[in-house]
């Protein structure tokens, strides 16, 4: 990894990712062309690529060397893809705009966003399979279906449905945010430990610590965003959550307390870090710009 601070590479980073991403989708032999197409739009459409920034700067603090990175940076964004084409679709969240494009169901329809979402999850699970070290891609495997399973982002978005209309306790909130939006910010940090074969329980333990507090903080900035920003700005409804009548953190429990909450995890989440041996600035970095950003 270079030397140079994490904010000078992000850029270079996201390209590198995107590459990747490229090529995979740039060929797909046998495919209907539009479900190739559905595929490409659900994946270039302006995302930050927050997810796989986050398996680099991970990986750097563990010591591992870009190349890599690069497997586990690609499938966790393919995943982070495909659960916002289902999430929008009608029967779950029925969103008209993601990033200010019309949402990937209302650009091709309803029957093709089901069947891009379901390729590029079984794209990032290829990738991952295709990893030379077999243990290490076992590994990544099991910390990625963790995420996207009952207990990850299908059982969040389960959770968050069945709360319509309801005014569940901050505990179950809490519960529904780490499932449906921090189970794979968890596995993004945690994969590139799949690498290294003797990394401590103890080290392991604050690393996972530091993906639940930034996993939870995250998703309680997205509800904030929400009520604070206008739909130019955030690149959806602004309310979207309103409207469904959503379980959403701060309209729950207030707008002062969720950020008095946000600063709460991310202040937990830097003594986390000040427990990891080896580089962490880049994540430190990286966690900051997740939980106050604007947008």
């Amino acid at each position: 990894m270079s030397t140079r601070p994490f904010e000078q590479r992000v850029a270079e980073l996201t390209t590198r990712v995107e590459r990747i991403l490229a090529a995979r989708l740039e060929s797909l032999p046998g495919t209907d062309s539009t479900l190739a197409a559905a595929m490409r739009y659900a994946v270039f459409n302006g995302g930050k690529r927050l997810r796989p920034l986050l398996v680099y700067a991970s990986g750097e603090a563990l010591g591992q060397g870009i190349d890599r990175l690069d497997a586990p940076a690609a499938a966790v964004e393919l995943i982070h893809c495909y659960s916002l084409v289902h999430d929008d679709l009608p029967a779950m969240d029925d969103d008209d705009l993601r990033r200010g494009k019309a949402t990937v169901h209302l650009a091709f329809d309803e029957a093709t966003a089901i069947l891009a979402g379901d390729a590029l999850q079984a794209m990032a699970f290829e990738v991952l399979a295709e990893i030379e070290d077999a243990e290490a891609a076992r590994r990544m495997a099991l910390d990625l279906a963790r995420a996207c399973g009952v207990l990850g982002m299908a059982g969040g978005q389960a959770l968050d449905l069945k709360f319509e209309g309801q005014r569940p306790d901050r505990e179950a909130v809490e519960n529904m945010f780490r499932r449906k939006t921090g189970a794979l910010i968890h596995a993004a940090v945690l994969m590139p430990a799949a690498l290294k074969p003797a990394f401590g329980e103890d080290q392991r333990q604050a690393l996972s610590s530091f993906a639940d507090h930034i996993g939870l903080a995250f998703q309680i900035r997205d509800d904030l965003l929400e009520i604070e920003e206008d739909t130019e700005a955030i690149g959806k409804s602004s309310d979207s959550d309103a409207n469904r009548q959503k379980a959403s953190w701060p309209m729950l429990f207030g707008t002062g307390a969720a950020q008095e909450r946000i600063d709460g995890l991310a202040a937990r989440a830097s003594e986390d870090l000040a427990r990891l041996a080896g580089r962490t600035e880049s994540l430190a970095w990286l966690a900051d710009r997740l939980v106050n950003r604007r947008s």
